[in-house]
């Protein structure tokens, strides 16, 4: 049976501040898992951006393919150090036999964006709720967030990320095994950016990058040479908490197409209260993505039916 997909897709019910999702098929429940920043937005009191910060990895699943997510929890045992910390932008890879996390971790909760380094860090599980830590990455500076990773079509991986020291361009790096990594050096310039996705479409890779106005579209045959195309998710959609650009998505091919993940605050308006429960909210969407006359497109305002992912045979 086929069923409209809400629309929001997700609203975290405790802090309401689901945000950066990545999706994953977990091997032991055969469900797929949704696992974002879990940003404070509902509490108040929270001083200038400390409620960005603090935040957990919340965590939700779906065993209906993606069409209605069950809260579950937050994540535990991420700390290596003593004290509240923030963890942002989870990127997992499932290897066939461990999943492997790269995490953005800040010290502390700041109050402000300036001034506090961020750094990646690489975790493994065979479970996805138990956590070994495993390294701090060496990158291209102390001020790295937002891991990407995808394996090359010629043996290893590449990891994409934000460098905020390089004025918020993407970095690239390499690995042979998922564990230690080689600069390669700036991917992507142009207009300041965050939250690098990388995927395979249509006979194209293809890169998505949050420039806070709709998510760039870059183009390449080599993984090397990225040719900037057009925005996506920057026009207003109609659907509800829709309404606003489309920030920091994720994308899960499906053969022929592909489902984007991405996240809104609807109720953000440019010079209105930014302090308010309604001001900080964000609603998880999702929207499908095509390949037409070599170009990547998305009507974010189709309406989509269930189930959207297919589980993952063999997995």
């Amino acid at each position: 049976m086929t069923i409209v997909v809400p629309r929001p897709l997700y609203r975290d019910p405790i802090l309401d501040g689901a945000a950066d999702p990545v999706l994953v098929w977990h091997r032991g429940e055969g469900a797929w898992w949704m696992i974002y920043t879990n940003r404070r937005a509902n509490v108040p009191g929270l001083p200038r951006f400390s409620w960005v910060h603090g935040t957990d990895l919340g965590v939700a699943s779906s065993v209906d393919g993606g069409v209605t997510w069950l809260y579950r929890g937050v994540l535990q045992g991420l700390d290596v150090e003593w004290g509240r910390h923030t963890y942002w932008a989870p990127e997992i890879v499932d290897d066939g036999g461990t999943y492997h996390m790269y995490l953005s971790v800040v010290r502390g909760v700041p109050d402000r964006w300036p001034g506090h380094e961020r750094t990646i860090r690489h975790y493994t599980s065979p479970d996805l709720l138990h956590w070994t830590y495993r390294s701090t990455l060496d990158l291209s500076s102390r001020y790295v967030i937002d891991a990407c990773v995808v394996a090359l079509p010629g043996g290893g991986y590449r990891m994409w990320y934000k460098d905020e020291a390089d004025d918020c361009h993407t970095w690239a790096a390499d690995s042979d095994d998922l564990h230690d990594w080689r600069v390669r050096g700036m991917a992507v310039a142009g207009r300041p950016h965050e939250g690098p996705n990388v995927f395979s479409l249509g006979g194209c890779h293809w890169m998505l990058v949050d420039e806070w106005r709709g998510q760039r579209v870059l183009r390449s045959d080599d993984h090397e040479h990225w040719q900037p195309q057009g925005l996506l998710l920057g026009e207003p959609g109609s659907a509800e908490d829709d309404g606003t650009a489309g920030l920091h998505a994720d994308v899960v091919v499906r053969g022929e197409d592909a489902l984007v993940f991405y996240f809104t605050h609807p109720g953000h308006r440019p010079g209105g209260p930014q302090d308010t429960h309604e001001s900080r909210r964000s609603s998880i969407q999702v929207a499908r993505l095509t390949v037409a006359g070599g170009t990547l497109v998305c009507d974010r305002d189709e309406v989509l039916y269930g189930p959207l992912l297919p589980p993952v045979v063999g997995a």
